[in-house]
């Protein structure tokens, strides 16, 4: 006979809080004219280590058709500019307007503000060790 278990799966548990942030840091995002994949695509703009479209589909995990869609939606309303390499014509490089770097700050203010909100009545200590715990969870279920 098998043991029914006393508490609920951790792996529900953690996917079922996955998917309530997720919903809600996307509704955060989208109050301010974003969405998650924008945001990751700005963030790695920003940081100034990726520029062309293929290192942007990587960073961000997005597949090549998908980010072909999100850059051409973002060039339509002005937040970013694309151009050829020089150096090699198959590649497209990827640089934040004006209109970019203003949605960008925007959107980091979204995800700072919810990321506070995320941390309300958790001390340092209880943030560190959730930091620690989710890392063991996925270190865990790590393929060889």
């Amino acid at each position: 006979m098998t043991e029914r278990p006393t508490t609920e799966p951790i792996g529900l548990r953690v996917q079922r809080t996955a998917k309530t942030l997720n919903r809600a840091f996307e509704s955060a995002l989208a109050e301010e004219g974003g969405s998650l994949p924008v945001w990751l695509i700005l963030l790695s703009l920003k940081s100034g280590r990726w520029h062309t479209q293929r290192q942007l589909a990587e960073a961000v995990g997005i597949r090549g058709a998908t980010m072909t869609h999100h850059l051409d939606a973002l060039e339509r309303h002005g937040v970013v500019t694309r151009r050829r390499d020089p150096e090699n014509r198959r590649v497209q490089i990827v640089e934040l307007t004006a209109e970019g770097d203003a949605l960008f700050h925007r959107l980091r203010g979204t995800a700072m503000a919810f990321d506070r909100r995320l941390r309300a009545g958790l001390s340092r200590e209880e943030t560190a060790t959730l930091g620690e715990l989710l890392e063991r969870l996925a270190e865990n279920v790590a393929e060889e």
